[in-house]
């Protein structure tokens, strides 16, 4: 899944679960540049990771910086969806 479709899907899934309250793709690209940064300008998680802070996401997991690089740590949830356990 690209970008472009990864913004496309979670802004019709928003949309949905929030009664009808549109969140339009350019929304939730702006979100996702936000959290993730662009090349000219780093993200909150990268901002944090190099001041050796955890990001933390819930169930979903974890980003820490390890020695200098980002590690993702998955969440239990995520990781028992994976294996197929729930959902």
């Amino acid at each position: 899944m690209d970008k472009t479709h990864l913004i496309d899907i979670t802004a019709r899934r928003a949309t949905e679960s929030a009664g009808g309250r549109e969140l339009t793709p350019g929304d939730v690209g702006r979100v996702l540049e936000t959290l993730f940064g662009t090349v000219e300008h780093p993200g909150t998680i990268a901002e944090a990771l190099k001041t050796d802070e955890t990001v933390s996401l819930g169930s979903f997991g974890s980003f820490q910086s390890e020695d200098g690089r980002a590690a993702f740590r998955p969440g239990k949830a995520l990781a028992e969806y994976l294996q197929g356990q729930v959902g």
